[in-house]
């Protein structure tokens, strides 16, 4: 069965960007929609997909979120589907929390293949809520894809002061978003903050570090954003 996409941005985009969702909310939930019109406005093609537990909700199934190594075979999939489509250039992957962990587990054999130039992650699940102790970062420590991972401050799967002592790659960069929570969104009335301030310094910190990690790309090169 072919991948389904969602896509934002225009046809002519020199960076295209692939995300997943997380593990409770489908691709066009509002975090979802409003993450990739912001990535889209900022000159990027975004396409969004659903695993199969989630697309399988739309026709009154419910099943709970797999184990998020057993799909990873669903986002290779995706990415060979989304080439199928004609869509060319520089690809970057990623993905909301679980979709980002996925998009995080296969993106080195992805890199490695040239298929793929970077990954972002939305909320990376650092381990689950109050269990601090069962953590999902072992295979961020060897990482070597170009990785920018974006983090509220507020977020219970993983705050700062804990990344902090984590062991990661040198690849992987973080965004810190002041009082964000696991979907990034702060309290204005506390951190002075909107969800559509930490859109904007969302989609920017992307496209300079995009700009960063495709430099020496001559396709990149040729249509710059």
């Amino acid at each position: 069965m072919p991948t389904n996409f969602l896509f934002d941005g225009p046809d002519t985009a020199p960076v295209t960007i692939l995300l997943a969702h997380g593990a409770g909310a489908p691709m066009d939930s509002a975090s979802m929609t409003a993450t990739a019109k912001a990535l889209a406005a900022a000159g990027f093609r975004v396409a969004r997909f659903e695993f199969h537990y989630m697309a399988a909700r739309r026709y009154g199934h419910r099943k709970p979120p797999p184990r998020a190594e057993t799909v990873n075979p669903e986002y290779v999939k995706a990415i060979a589907d989304l080439r199928a489509k004609g869509v060319s250039g520089p690809l970057i992957i990623g993905g909301k929390s679980m979709g980002g962990r996925v998009a995080s587990m296969v993106a080195d054999e992805m890199f490695a293949k040239g298929e793929i130039a970077g990954l972002v992650c939305l909320g990376y699940p650092f381990h689950p809520p109050a269990k601090p102790e069962q953590l999902r970062t072992k295979h961020l420590a060897g990482l070597k894809t170009p990785t920018l991972i974006f983090q509220g401050t507020r977020d219970e799967f993983g705050t700062k002061d804990e990344v902090a002592t984590y062991a990661l790659s040198h690849q992987i960069e973080i965004v810190w978003l002041e009082d964000g929570d696991h979907d990034l969104k702060p309290r204005k009335s506390i951190s002075g903050f909107s969800t559509a301030d930490h859109l904007k310094t969302l989609a920017e910190a992307v496209k300079a570090w995009a700009t960063r990690a495709l430099a020496n790309r001559a396709d990149f090169r040729a249509g710059k954003i």
